[in-house]
């Protein structure tokens, strides 16, 4: 592609050499250039890619594209001066891979928790109606069945527009993306014509990057901002930040909540370990989902549905023949009774939202283990509150290592040893291998009582000192339980 073509649409500060430049591909890693590629510098958290200018232009890159231009110019490279490379590699790559989202409908999840369920309960949905659907999701990306294991919850730009391409020549007519806040602070999904977006909450996280919880709001909302008049915006009303959300779009504004009058509404009428009843806009629906964080999920799903056009008796009928996502909510039986929970919650609401689905289904005599930890490298202030909600509604304790990545495990489980009131320190026991502290949580139970093992879900590995070494805590339970596939 004629770099005039790549930079049309461009807001161009400075333009230094040859619009003719033929270009082959976009790079951002200057180890990835080649000869005939265009090099985006990007000024990343850790890295400046100005520096690898000079390199790029070693391997072969033709034009650069930067925020300052190097002291050096060399006559065989076009420079383009732009205000944020970050923001123009998102519309450089959309405008090589020729627009995809603009040839299907994608709809973005962003919220703190629920993003993965939402997306891909909807590319499910969607897959059983009979139409050839994306998925952009922390889990995996999907065209259609084939899978490949995500590396990020949203990825790169470029990464982005090259999956939406794939889809697009696969004959996807709708792609259903998770939307993290990192993604949107660093313009990852710009280029993206979106056709809707889907707000489910903001709780407590992220705090280590955005550094305050206004930021993290902010951050959030500019998806919403973002959102063209063409394109509609779904809200949970029942997160006291859900209007806030919406309040600037330009977007066609739908309202859903599980407590209040709204566009779309849901009530849980029955709740047990196989599932739940409710009355979803109108319906009575059983679904294979248990909790009212999951009801309020599938009221998203059934939201997004509607605005994309489906008969709304054709969603109803396929909610219920649906499945928890892999790693949220999963139950897991011992031959003996016991029951296992493994659940992604990483952050002090989620936690407390699994927690309170599992109050409301269990009797006296069931006692509540939870066996939970804190990744490392991350936002330090939550680690006291999650040790707080999972005491709020256990009968016992384990602390103990998630992901600490380069912490010391033992660090941070003191700093969720901070969040212990006198009062609850008999129902807590510390234990740093997250092996043992699954074992001991299998030893304590008795038949029918409930392990709550939180914090890593469908992750099959634990990070440590930057190795990812081999870890699956359902594998781990059913080992307990003499369950081994």
């Amino acid at each position: 592609m004629e770099l005039s073509r790549l930079i049309e649409n461009i807001d161009v500060v400075q333009l230094l050499g040859k619009e003719t430049a033929e270009i082959s591909g976009i790079e951002f890693d200057s180890r990835k250039v080649e000869q005939g590629t265009a090099f985006v510098a990007q000024r990343g958290v850790h890295v400046d890619g100005h520096v690898f200018i000079e390199k790029a232009i070693e391997k072969g890159a033709v034009a650069v594209f930067c925020e300052e231009l190097p002291e050096t110019i060399s006559d065989k490279v076009s420079y383009v001066k732009v205000a944020d490379s970050n923001f123009v590699l998102g519309e450089l790559a959309a405008a090589f891979y020729g627009h995809p989202s603009k040839k299907m409908k994608v709809v973005g999840v962003t919220g703190t928790n629920g993003k993965t369920s939402i997306a891909t309960l909807l590319h499910r949905l969607f897959r059983k109606q009979g139409y050839s659907v994306g998925l952009i999701s922390t889990i995996s990306y999907k065209i259609n069945e084939h899978e490949e294991t995500a590396s990020h919850t949203t990825p790169n730009a470029l990464k982005i527009q090259q999956l939406l391409a794939e889809m697009v020549n696969e004959g996807c007519e709708f792609c259903f993306m998770e939307v993290s806040s990192h993604a949107i602070h660093q313009h990852r999904i710009a280029g993206i014509d979106y056709a809707g977006g889907i707000f489910t909450n903001i709780t407590h996280d992220h705090l280590d990057y955005h550094k305050t919880f206004a930021e993290y709001i902010k951050a959030k909302k500019a998806f919403f901002d973002g959102l063209s008049a063409d394109a509609f915006a779904i809200t949970n009303i029942d997160d006291k930040n859900g209007m806030v959300m919406i309040q600037n779009t330009k977007a066609h504004k739908f309202t859903y909540s599980n407590r209040a009058m709204a566009d779309f509404r849901c009530k849980v009428l029955e709740s047990h370990f196989d599932g739940m009843l409710l009355n979803l806009d109108g319906q009575e629906v059983w679904t294979r989902f248990v909790g009212l964080f999951n009801a309020s999920n599938l009221l998203a799903v059934y939201a997004a549905a509607i605005q994309l056009d489906q008969d709304k008796q054709e969603v109803l009928a396929q909610l219920s023949d649906l499945q928890p996502v892999q790693g949220r909510f999963e139950i897991i039986r011992s031959l003996d009774g016991k029951y296992a929970i493994v659940d992604y919650a990483h952050t002090p609401d989620a936690l407390k939202n699994v927690l309170t689905a599992i109050s409301e289904i269990r009797t006296r005599n069931q006692q509540v283990i939870t066996v939970v930890g804190a990744g490392g490298d991350r936002d330090k202030t939550k680690r006291p509150e999650m040790a707080k909600e999972a005491l709020l509604a256990s009968d016992k304790v384990i602390l103990t290592s998630d992901n600490p990545r380069t912490e010391d495990p033992a660090a941070i489980i003191k700093d969720m040893e901070d969040g212990v009131e006198p009062q609850h320190k008999s129902k807590v026991v510390s234990i740093e291998n997250r092996r043992e502290a699954i074992k001991t949580a299998a030893l304590l139970a008795q038949p029918g009582d409930i392990i709550l093992i939180a914090g890593k879900g469908h992750e099959n590995y634990q990070e440590i000192n930057g190795v990812k070494h081999h870890f699956d805590d359902k594998e781990e339970i059913k080992k307990c339980f003499g369950l081994e596939d």
